[in-house]
């Protein structure tokens, strides 16, 4: 039996905010069982969908209107996804690197954790990117989530949501902006952290 005779599902994995000053970093697996799900038709409202591409390249807008047709297209079970996070207290304590890993594998266990055979994923991730071993079928792909649609989906889900968390805080923490700049370097949220200071929700290592 060959490895295509194996594979049932495809699987894209890609991370957000790996450089903000302030919040989580997110990463999200996004599942598919059939291509035939690219081949997108229109949004939930009718009309055409935005073309895919990585989620930084999207407008907010764009953005939207993708998480809303992704989020019916899961209640209708063409696809799944699963989204984890690891707060800026474990940052500063275990390094942006590891905390990544340690939300990629707990968002793709979310999806895999029923499954007796795991060689039925075909598993593809962005930039730097690492399934654990297990994971027999897995590639990664620079600029993947530019270049491959379910990668390009796991990005706009978690884009979206961490963004959602970051609008949350920014009622939290009015001053800061954090809806407007996600917690990223901007010359106004570094002079917010002058004026201010730093929140519980800024990365202390991240900040010079």
């Amino acid at each position: 039996m060959s490895d295509k005779d194996t594979i049932k599902y495809i699987i894209g994995i890609d991370e957000v905010g790996r450089g903000p000053l302030a919040g989580p970093v997110c990463v999200c697996s996004f599942l598919i069982k059939d291509k035939s799900f690219l081949d997108f038709p229109t949004s939930t409202t009718g009309g055409k969908l935005p073309k895919l591409k990585d989620s930084k390249k999207l407008s907010k807008k764009q953005r939207e209107v993708w998480f809303e047709y992704l989020k019916v297209a899961k209640t209708k079970g063409l696809c799944d996804y699963a989204v984890s996070f690891v707060s800026p207290e474990n940052i500063d304590k275990f390094g942006i690197a590891k905390c990544i890993q340690k939300a990629l594998n707990e968002s793709l266990l979310k999806l895999t954790a029923n499954s007796k055979n795991l060689e039925a994923y075909n598993i593809f991730l962005d930039g730097g990117l690492k399934a654990p071993v297990e994971y027999v079928n897995q590639e990664t792909i620079i600029k993947g989530d530019e270049l491959h649609p379910v990668i390009s989906m796991a990005s706009i889900v978690a884009k979206f949501s961490r963004d959602a968390i970051m609008t949350k805080y920014g009622k939290v923490y009015p001053e800061y902006g954090f809806e407007r700049h996600s917690g990223y370097g901007t010359k106004a949220h570094y002079e917010a952290i002058k004026t201010h200071g730093q929140t519980p929700i800024h990365r202390k290592t991240f900040i010079h």
